[in-house]
């Protein structure tokens, strides 16, 4: 699905008025935002909405955390497929384990040393605890998928 698309079957149920409001912008622009720009004509029809651009924010940045924070925003978390080249199987199923095992070490440091400094967890330390489970949950989604896909089975392709 393209990105106006998306905004077109989002904006809709709300109203592209309502959209425009609360944006503090004129309903031409949100209306334009769902409309489709031809890849060869960046000045069509179509205007170059904020989906649009804030994936160029990411391919420029390729910072996880835009897409994450975006996801968080919407109660939700953000996981990037993993990324297994064929023929390591063993030694990325060692470092994945690894890797999962030392990202729930720092999750549970991280609240010990909160916790061990005065007894309670301050808005700073529940940030730097947000972020060991932010990256323990990414780990270990990636470890699952990877798991599904076939792709620590020893001698087998994956199912991709």
């Amino acid at each position: 699905m393209k990105s106006w698309e998306v905004l077109r079957e989002a904006i809709d149920p709300v109203g592209v008025k309502v959209i425009a409001a609360k944006l503090g912008l004129s309903t031409a622009l949100v209306y334009k935002w769902c409309q489709e720009t031809a890849a060869d004509d960046p000045e069509g029809s179509g205007a170059r909405n904020p989906l649009d651009r804030l994936k160029v924010v990411y391919e420029l940045t390729r910072d996880g955390r835009i897409v994450n924070w975006l996801c968080h925003a919407a109660d939700g978390f953000f996981v990037p497929n993993p990324k297994v080249d064929p023929g390591e199987h063993e030694e990325n199923l060692l470092n994945a384990t690894q890797r999962f095992v030392q990202d729930f070490g720092m999750l549970l440091s991280d609240i010990s040393t909160s916790i061990e400094n005065d007894g309670e967890i301050i808005p700073s330390e529940a940030d730097r605890i947000r972020q060991s489970w932010e990256r323990l949950k990414s780990q270990a989604e990636a470890f699952v998928v990877a798991c599904e896909h076939g792709l620590y089975a020893r001698g087998q392709k994956s199912r991709r």
